[in-house]
């Protein structure tokens, strides 16, 4: 993170960085920003795991098609930062989808920032 950027910059960047086929279609980049304990509660209602979410996002095919707004980031402690906003993503027929989204992120010891949990709840427009 750069000294003049703020977390919420930083995990925005992140954020929009994990909606990108560039990052979704890496494992290794995905195993760069997940963490091997991570979970997520998706839209959908299903649940998944590390290996579950970075099997599944390698495999998707397709262009780019989110966005996040509304975004905010808290501290919950020296090392824990809540991330909330709401996603939009359009499907393959021009359907919207929307959904309010929250991840919890950790800084490792190394400096980076990884992903520990994430989950989507469906909402309106």
């Amino acid at each position: 993170m750069a000294a003049s950027e703020t977390l919420a910059d930083h995990l925005l960047a992140l954020e929009i960085a994990l909606q990108s086929r560039e990052v979704r279609g890496s494992e290794q980049k995905l195993r760069e920003l997940l963490d091997p304990e991570f979970r997520e509660f998706g839209r959908s209602g299903l649940a998944y795991t590390f290996e579950d979410i970075v099997t599944r996002l390698v495999a998707e095919i397709g262009p780019d098609n989110t966005s996040i707004s509304d975004f905010s980031a808290t501290m919950l402690s020296d090392t824990i930062a809540l991330a909330t906003y709401r996603g939009t993503r359009v499907n393959d027929d021009g359907n919207r989808l929307f959904a309010n989204r929250s991840s919890i992120w950790r800084l490792d010891p190394d400096g980076k920032w990884r992903m520990v949990f994430h989950q989507g709840t469906a909402s309106k427009p």
